[in-house]
């Protein structure tokens, strides 16, 4: 039965000018360019350190949500159930940002049969502490990924070019909690539990998109030849459900935008995020240059991480090693270099801990076009 066709879609990005700036918002708004009531999900880069008690991203998402309350007319408990999904540390040249989705009247937008971007919002069930790094874990993703297609109108996943999720990861308060219920964790390491949570989510959408058959327990976080090439899999201690942002085109649906994917093969592939960038929609000549995109480029989305190897092109590097600078600061800083060594713009989306997302020591890369 075909679904009903969602509404179009603005997709904006704005700077974060300090650590609970959200002034971006507030001014297209204000503008009238997005409304309020319509905004779906926000995806961005905040300045802290990245790891299990990065406050910045709790700044951030009260600074959004103060604008939706202020502006439009949700209830806060409304708002609330609106997926922000906050990537932290801009490690390197990345800059601050967010990337807002809103839908828009109709009316509004261009109308076209051509591939446009629709956007699908949904929470799985609760995630126990217990279900992280475990087929649970994974069966729970891949539910949710299957409802967030159909809000997005989307039937087939060849149609589905990127998921961003976020998930709760291990803390000492949810590994006791377990233990008080007689259960077990997977690790009781928090940061390792970031990771791990990541690469049970990203399972979970190549089961969801039929990229993969259901993994065994014992693949899971180990058989790096699993992998999504849309999955973006991020994790918090927000909450404790599997918040999933879908985005993908829609022929009929209008609007402005287009969406395509690609994958980096390792962190200097600038061609993986090119060919993402082509994936789009824009037209590039066979070596494209920064000023090629000419503004059409709304922003670029990539999961990354250290080599397990411990090699790039079969040069040797420290980063696994150091025990001074943990891998994550530093594999995200060298992609993120790539990237806007690409667009020309350091506010790119770089997020690390990409095991399951992307080949191994390489990622996933999303491109979202401007084609009006």
């Amino acid at each position: 039965m075909p679904h009903a066709t969602p509404d179009p879609i603005e997709v904006r990005k704005v700077p974060i000018k300090h650590v609970a700036d959200a002034s971006g918002l507030a001014e297209l708004i204000d503008a009238g360019v997005i409304e309020a009531d319509r905004v779906l999900a926000v995806i961005g880069k905040t300045e802290g350190n990245g790891g299990v008690n990065d406050y910045t991203r709790i700044l951030a998402d009260r600074a959004f949500r103060e604008v939706l309350i202020a502006k439009g007319a949700r209830t806060p408990e409304e708002v609330a159930e609106v997926p922000l999904v906050w990537s932290g540390g801009t490690d390197g040249v990345l800059s601050p940002h967010a990337t807002i989705f809103a839908s828009v009247d109709p009316a509004r937008a261009p109308a076209t049969d051509e591939p446009r971007l629709s956007v699908g919002i949904a929470m799985s069930e609760v995630i126990l502490p217990e279900d992280i790094g475990r087929p649970a874990m994974v069966e729970k993703v891949a539910a949710g990924v299957r409802e967030a297609m159909k809000v997005a109108g989307i039937d087939d996943p060849a149609d589905v070019h990127y998921v961003q999720t976020k998930t709760p990861l291990l803390t000492l308060d949810a590994v006791n909690d377990a233990k008080s219920r007689g259960r077990d964790v997977v690790t009781e390491d928090t940061l390792k539990s970031m990771d791990v949570s990541n690469s049970t989510t990203a399972l979970g959408i190549a089961v969801a998109l039929g990229e993969i058959e259901m993994p065994a327990a014992e693949q899971i976080h180990r058989d790096l030849s699993l992998y999504s090439s849309v999955a973006s899999c991020s994790s918090g201690v927000e909450l404790d459900r599997a918040q999933i942002v879908l985005v993908g085109n829609v022929r009929g649906i209008g609007g402005r935008y287009r969406i395509g994917h690609s994958v980096m093969r390792d962190a200097l592939d600038a061609d993986g995020i090119w060919e993402a960038i082509r994936s789009s929609g824009i037209e590039l000549p066979e070596r494209p240059r920064p000023d090629d995109l000419d503004g059409r480029l709304v922003n670029v989305f990539l999961k990354c991480e250290a080599d397990p190897s411990g090699r790039v092109r079969g040069r040797r590097n420290i980063m696994l090693d150091d025990s001074d600078v943990h891998w994550h600061r530093q594999i995200k800083a060298c992609v993120g270099g790539v990237a806007a060594s690409v667009t020309g713009d350091p506010a790119v989306f770089v997020s690390v801990a990409a095991v399951h997302q992307g080949p191994s020591g390489g990622g996933p890369v999303a491109a979202i076009a401007d084609l009006g």
